[in-house]
């Protein structure tokens, strides 16, 4: 979840969403599967050299795809499964962890829009008493801060054994957690700076964020995600799992040592409900570029709440993955070596990293996905798996 640096609604009630939003239902028998392989074009061939590129850096496998105009080119490399051997294929589900933080946002932004939420609304008047306690007050906090992470709330995961070590993750992997008891864990501690005064990632303001999703609208986050942004796009192969600790279907599995001496150990299975919704989606490099294209192309909010969430701020704890990366509303932004930045919002969990860019107006995405710990290398873009892949995206959206 933590980036490193480092049910269903009736025809009529969602035609009424659709109309408010601006979005139109993907034609029948629509699919974001489609692509070429990567050797097909010299554009193909640059983005499989990525891929390649990363496979280097000690990852188990890699999956990408490249989207603009001219239309869709995909890579892979390394295998699916190690206990098989199974190759990587461009349609394998994965766990995308806080890239899930970008529809939750949205969500949130959507409410707004229809004047249900206000981003100035506090905490407190949301969930009366959740945070509180070693200095924290939500009643300092607003919805905009959790959202930016200009909130100064500790990041849960980071006094969490499940994430910690090998053996926390195989003792607690499968434990069943409420967003109340995340929250719990992040209130033993004193915030890290008074509400909006400094920045800083943390889980916690999601895990908030879903709470009040849930207050405002009588259904879980998992519920709206699903309702408004994944039924909608057609995103067939994207989930908002609650307790499930499986990926059904075809799937990369993930592999982590959790930087310790062992060997790694497989990371597939996790209770969804340790990221919430900070971090428990599952989803495709082709539905999360259908995604980010009909919200940077402006079809899931109104400009004034696309507007909002690219306003962006400082993020100087990111500043060592990203070099000039700036925050905004569950989304960053990062500058391109051509000029210009593109919008982003990476990815991680034990065993599982995706990293996305998308430009501007949502015509160009490239999203990617690699298992396994890789490298932190030293820094250059030969030897580190976050330069490297933060090479592929600028260079395909350079290109």
């Amino acid at each position: 979840m933590k980036t490193r640096p480092i049910s269903r609604v009736v025809a009529t009630a969602l035609a009424t969403v659709l109309a408010g939003i601006g979005l139109a239902l993907p034609a029948a028998g629509a699919t974001g599967a489609t692509g070429t392989p990567a050797h097909g074009t010299s554009h193909g061939k640059a983005l499989q050299a990525g891929v390649d590129a990363i496979m280097r850096t000690g990852t188990v496998g890699v999956v990408a795809r490249s989207t603009d105009p001219r239309g869709s080119r995909y890579a892979t490399g390394g295998v699916a499964d190690r206990a098989t051997g199974a190759a990587v294929r461009p349609g394998d589900r994965f766990r995308i962890a806080s890239a899930g933080k970008t529809f939750v946002a949205t969500v949130i932004l959507q409410l707004v829009g229809e004047g249900r939420l206000s981003l100035d609304d506090t905490v407190e008047h949301w969930l009366p008493g959740v945070v509180s306690g070693h200095g924290n007050d939500g009643g300092a906090i607003t919805v905009r801060q959790l959202l930016q992470h200009t909130s100064g709330l500790f990041d849960y995961t980071a006094d969490f054994p499940e994430f910690a070590s090998t053996a926390g993750y195989q003792a607690d992997r499968y434990r069943t957690w409420t967003p109340e008891q995340l929250v719990a864990v992040a209130m033993r501690h004193a915030p890290g700076f008074a509400p909006g005064e400094g920045w800083s990632y943390s889980n916690t303001n999601y895990i908030v964020a879903g709470m009040i999703i849930q207050k405002v609208t009588g259904h879980t986050w998992n519920e709206e995600v699903t309702r408004r942004l994944i039924r909608p796009l057609g995103l067939r192969d994207t989930l908002a799992p609650t307790t499930d600790p499986r990926i059904p279907g075809r799937h990369l599995r993930g592999y982590s040592s959790f930087e310790e001496a062992g060997p790694a150990i497989d990371t597939t299975e996790l209770n969804a409900s340790a990221g919430g919704a900070a971090g428990a989606m599952i989803s495709t490099t082709a539905d999360l570029t259908r995604f980010y294209r009909a919200l940077l192309g402006g079809r899931l909010l109104r400009p004034a709440e696309l507007t909002a969430m690219r306003t962006t701020v400082p993020a100087p704890e990111l500043e060592p993955g990203w070099p000039g990366v700036r925050y905004g509303l569950g989304l960053m932004s990062v500058p391109l070596s051509c000029g210009g930045v593109y919008y982003s919002h990476g990815g991680d969990l034990p065993g599982y990293t995706t990293r996305n860019g998308i430009s501007g107006d949502g015509l160009r995405t490239v999203v990617l996905n690699s298992t396994g710990d890789g490298s932190s290398g030293d820094g250059s873009s030969d030897s580190s798996t976050q330069q490297t892949q933060n090479a592929l995206i600028d260079d395909e959206l350079c290109a």
